[in-house]
C-alpha cells in the first residue's frame, strides 16, 4: 500500500505544475496548489478536482513558507520564461531554503534534461543552479529533468503555423528530438513522491520518444486529418526572437537529449509513457479552429 501523501505543487497553474496536481489527485494524494493566481480558471478547475488552492508566490519566501507548514512532499518548478533567468535562480533557490526550514520531508525539483552537461543554454543553466544549490541543503531531494514537451508543437509560437498546415521548428527536419508528454511528466512525478526514499538524492532525464520533425509531421497529420509538412526554421530567424532559443536549437541539432528511453519504461512501468503517435490522436485539436479564428 502506497501511504497517501500532502504534497505542495507550485507552479500549479501552469502546464507542467497542473500536469503534476492532476496526477496526484488521480492517485488520491492531498494537493496544495500553490499559485499568484487563485481566481484563474486554471485554479478552479484544480480546486474542482480536489486540490486546495493556495495563493502564494516564488518571490515571496513568507508565502512559500505558510504554504509548506503542513506537506510531506514539494513539487518545486520556476518559469525562466515569466520571470526571467536571474530571478528563476533566485526564486527556486528561496524557495529551497524555505522547504528546508519548514522540515519538507522530499523535495522534488523540477529541472530540464542534460541541464547537468555544460550545454550553455542559459535556461539550462539557470535551472542547473538552483539544482546545485538543492543538492547541496542536506535534505531528501529528487531532480525531475524532462526532455521537450510533446505540447510544444500546439504551444503559442507554433500553434497559427500548425493551424495553417505546417509544422515549423528550427532544427533540421531528420534531426530526431526526445519528447514527452504532459501526462508523462504528472505521472512521473506521482512515481517519485511515492517512491520517495527510493529515489532520495538522484537524479532523472526523462522522454517517452525520439522522432524527427519530419516524422511528427507524418504523424500529426493522421492525427489532425489533414496533410501538416514540416518546415525548418532558419536558426538566424530564431536568433532574432531569442538568443537563448536560439543556442537551444543548435544544440539539439549538434547534441541533443541522451536518454536512455527503453531503460526507463523498465524502470518507471507504472507511468504509461506516451510514444508521440500515442499522444497526438488522444489530443484535442479544436485548438487550431480557435487559432485560426483568432488570427
Amino acid at each position: 500500500m502506497i501511504s497517501k501523501k500532502t504534497i505542495l505543487v507550485t507552479g500549479a497553474t501552469g502546464q507542467q505544475g497542473g500536469a503534476v496536481a492532476r496526477a496526484l489527485l488521480s492517485k488520491g494524494h492531498r494537493v496544495k496548489a500553490l499559485t499568484r493566481k487563485p481566481d484563474s480558471e486554471a485554479a478552479r478547475h484544480l480546486a474542482a478536482a480536489g486540490a486546495e488552492v493556495v495563493a502564494g508566490d516564488l518571490a515571496d519566501t513568507a508565502s512559500v513558507v505558510r504554504a509548506t507548514g503542513d506537506v510531506d512532499t514539494m513539487f518545486l518548478m520556476g518559469n525562466s520564461y515569466e520571470a526571467g533567468m536571474e530571478e528563476e535562480t533566485r526564486q527556486g533557490i528561496l524557495a529551497a531554503d524555505a522547504a528546508k526550514a519548514a522540515g519538507v520531508g522530499h523535495l522534488i525539483y523540477s529541472s530540464v534534461a542534460s541541464a547537468d552537461k555544460k550545454t550553455g543554454i542559459p535556461h539550462f543553466d539557470s535551472k542547473y543552479l538552483v539544482e546545485k544549490h538543492v543538492v547541496g541543503l542536506g535534505i531528501p531531494y529528487t531532480i525531475s529533468a524532462p526532455a521537450a514537451f510533446m505540447e510544444n508543437v500546439v504551444a503559442p509560437w507554433s500553434i497559427s503555423a500548425l493551424s495553417q498546415g505546417t509544422y515549423a521548428f528550427a532544427v533540421p527536419p531528420k534531426r530526431a528530438l526526445q519528447l514527452v508528454a504532459l501526462a508523462d511528466i504528472g505521472a512521473f512525478v506521482a512515481a517519485l513522491a511515492e517512491r520517495r526514499e527510493q529515489v532520495f538524492g538522484k537524479r532523472f532525464d526523462f522522454a517517452g520518444d525520439e522522432l524527427s520533425g519530419e516524422e511528427q509531421a507524418k504523424i500529426l497529420s493522421q492525427a489532425i486529418g489533414r496533410p501538416i509538412s514540416y518546415q525548418e526554421i532558419p536558426i538566424a530567424m530564431a536568433r532574432q526572437q531569442s538568443e537563448d532559443a536560439a543556442l537551444m536549437f543548435e544544440w539539439f541539432d549538434r547534441v541533443g537529449y541522451d536518454v536512455d528511453i527503453e531503460a526507463l519504461r523498465k524502470e518507471f512501468p507504472e507511468v504509461r509513457w506516451h510514444s508521440f503517435a500515442d499522444w497526438a490522436p488522444e489530443f484535442d485539436w479544436s485548438v487550431l479552429g480557435q487559432a485560426t479564428s483568432a488570427a
